[in-house]
């Protein structure tokens, strides 16, 4: 099992994880915290009909500073996930595109051995995006075809309708990974892993985001260093799960962000905590 955050340059975690006086590197000491991190910023990259893709010097910079048993769960480029720009009515052309999927890999390619799972983020399909989950998995056939599997592949979807043993199957007979997303209106993880954790593959992407973005933002005010929002009822369930998922020899990554208590790293203290 790894646990760590979603992104790390946060000020406010000054005196939790990071020194709290002079110059530092936010990854390298988050690196000697935790084992593994959530990167985001490479997720946005659609920018008025082109692709943004990694720079050299920040992915390079990326492996200096972080050990070699450190593992990196990358959501891949919405530009691969999006069916439409956002905002527009116009299809994308670069959706589940093999050829950019190879293009993003060999720009990541000097941290491909840190790197734990890729993760195909997707928004909510209506039916103007996405007919029905069976053409959603037909599209998803057809780009998992064409693509080197080599690095672990998750798939987060964002429409509850799709949570159903069709979908599951589907990820395992493809030795696919489910993202696990507790937030953003997704039922319960805890109950999903009940309905369907006997068909979960050996790797399992937990992702602690919360339902109300807004609100905690409010409560927390950018400081991002308390608990504004306990869970414990909630966490005690997710907890249960972990254990189960650890006990399989699962190969577990759990992703916790500021937005689901209001500070990961004290948050991630309790599940640890609950863990021992």
């Amino acid at each position: 099992m790894r646990i760590g955050t979603c992104s790390w340059k946060y000020d406010s975690w000054k005196g939790l994880i990071y020194p709290d006086f002079g110059e530092f590197d936010f990854l390298e000491e988050y690196s000697k915290n935790y084992n593994t991190v959530e990167v985001d910023q490479w997720f946005w990259s659609l920018n008025k009909g082109n692709v943004i893709l990694p720079k050299p010097n920040v992915v390079n910079e990326y492996n200096q500073v972080t050990p070699n048993n450190f593992k990196f769960t990358i959501k891949a480029p919405n530009s691969l996930t999006l069916t439409h720009p956002y905002k527009s009515k116009e299809a994308n052309p670069y959706f589940l595109s093999s050829e950019l999927l190879k293009a993003f890999i060999n720009s990541i390619h000097p941290i491909l051995n840190k790197v734990g799972v890729l993760m195909f983020q997707f928004e909510y399909l209506n039916k103007q995006k996405m007919d029905s989950l069976s053409q959603f998995l037909d599209k998803l056939n057809t780009f998992l075809n064409k693509i080197d599997k080599s690095i672990p592949i998750a798939i987060e979807t964002r429409n509850p309708n799709y949570l159903k043993p069709e979908y599951f199957q589907f990820l395992k007979e493809n030795n696919i990974a489910h993202v696990f997303l507790q937030g953003y209106y997704m039922p319960d993880i805890s109950k999903v892993y009940n309905d369907y954790g006997n068909l979960l593959t050996n790797t399992t992407v937990i992702r602690l985001h919360g339902s109300d973005r807004k609100g905690i933002e409010t409560l927390a005010q950018n400081r991002w260093n308390q608990i504004v929002q306990p869970k414990d009822d909630e966490l005690s369930k997710i907890i249960e799960m972990i254990k189960e998922l650890v006990a399989v020899d699962s190969n577990l990554y759990i992703n916790v962000n500021n937005h689901y208590e209001g500070s990961a790293p004290l948050t991630i203290n309790k599940i640890t905590t609950f863990l021992k």
